[in-house]
């Protein structure tokens, strides 16, 4: 058996690598040292943006040559022994159980939809041209994107218009907790003010999932003045919208911070479900920053916080239900579930029920699922295991 083999003899078809050493050439070489130097449909890494995106993309593209590598820089780590910082993941794809095809798009600022829509439509045509065909061959897609470019719903729906109903999940890439600049990486390079889009095609099981633990309550508020393009809310139900949200969840405003915003999410309906709309910050003015597009006139729903411990719980036990033995949860977190679990002590069981689960993946600023992009969620895709008999 060789090396290759020995990796994914599990039946898994995904290895996980992690490093920790500070430089960037001493962390990619950690990195090659867990994964197989060939065999690989490809490589995702998330990366701690205390690394330099350039150095570190470079360097891994010298490592592992043709072998393509995909990624983004992070707001934590979801690693193989729970929630981190300053380090890097990685995955290694089977190309024996995974065909893989991928495409960038750059310059996200001049973004037009018929773009989305010829690059996803090219890219799943490109895929059906791939790999083995057969009944058994389902397909799913990831979207890598700029955390901080603000066109996340309009690169959605318009790749996702054109995808056939494969279904998409993916991760805004995000810099701590700094809010300046996010990278994601493609072919050795590293791009902002970009996104990646891959499409897989596999044999194994698989089920994408989406876990909040929010629930609407009887409060509601409306939109009344806002800077849709950029996602800027300056007046709720006609007043300051900071000094309203403040009110409607119960806060004092001179209080509102991260940590605040974390705890209280706001809800908004769609599709006969309600998805949640974190803000970002509070402006001088009074006005608020949100992560996610707005609209005047939208009703937002103040939330009500169940225990995240037992909804991610219930989540790992229905999709093993769905799917069963799970050989990794690729997840994609909004940082704000990770502030919000430190601030109400969940973050030791948390971190310790992904660790239990297999999850890895990063910490984001905004999650995307299927046609939406949405906050303080844990999305992503859990892949099970080869048969005996396969």
């Amino acid at each position: 058996m060789g090396r290759t083999e020995s990796r994914f003899s599990d039946g898994s078809g995904v290895v996980i690598a992690q490093a920790r050493e500070l430089e960037a050439a001493a962390a990619a070489a950690e990195i090659a040292r867990q994964l197989p130097a060939d065999g690989l449909a490809m490589i995702l890494v998330f990366v701690s943006p205390s690394y330099d995106p350039h150095q570190f993309s470079a360097e891994l593209g010298k490592v592992f040559g043709a072998i393509p590598v995909f990624g983004c820089t992070t707001a934590g780590e979801l690693a193989p022994d729970g929630w981190g910082d300053n380090s890097i993941v990685a995955l290694g794809f089977s190309a024996l159980d995974f065909t893989v095809v991928a495409r960038p798009l750059l310059d996200l600022a001049n973004f037009r939809i018929e773009d989305g829509r010829r690059i996803g439509s090219e890219l799943r045509q490109e895929l059906a041209r791939s790999g083995p065909t057969g009944s058994d061959q389902k397909s799913f897609g990831l979207l890598l994107i700029d955390g901080l470019c603000q066109r996340e719903e309009a690169v959605m729906s318009s790749i996702y218009a054109s995808l056939d109903n494969i279904p998409v999940v993916g991760g805004s890439a995000g810099d701590g907790l700094r809010f300046e600049k996010t990278w994601v990486f493609y072919h050795g390079e590293a791009h902002t003010d970009a996104a990646i889009l891959i499409l897989l095609k596999t044999s194994l099981p698989f089920r994408l999932f989406k876990c909040d633990n929010f629930e609407p309550s009887a409060t509601k508020m409306v939109v009344t003045e806002a800077d849709i393009e950029r996602r800027v809310v300056k007046e709720i139900n006609a007043e300051p919208a900071a000094e309203e949200y403040s009110r409607a969840v119960g806060i004092a405003d001179t209080k509102l911070d991260m940590f605040s915003f974390a705890s209280h999410p706001v809800l908004v309906r769609a599709g006969g479900a309600y998805y949640a709309r974190s803000i970002q910050q509070v402006n001088p003015d009074g006005s608020l920053n949100f992560f996610c597009a707005i609209d005047e006139g939208m009703v937002l729903t103040v939330a009500q916080a169940r225990n995240p411990v037992t909804a991610t719980r219930d989540l790992f036990a229905e999709t093993q239900a769905e799917i069963g033995d799970v050989s990794l949860y690729l997840g994609f977190e909004c940082v704000f579930r990770r502030l919000d679990a430190e601030q109400h002590q969940f973050a030791r069981d948390m971190s310790q029920l992904y660790r239990e689960n297999h999850v890895v993946g990063f910490h984001t600023y905004g999650e995307q699922y299927r046609s939406m992009h949405v906050n303080q969620t844990l999305t992503g895709v859990a892949i099970g295991k080869r048969s005996a008999s396969a």
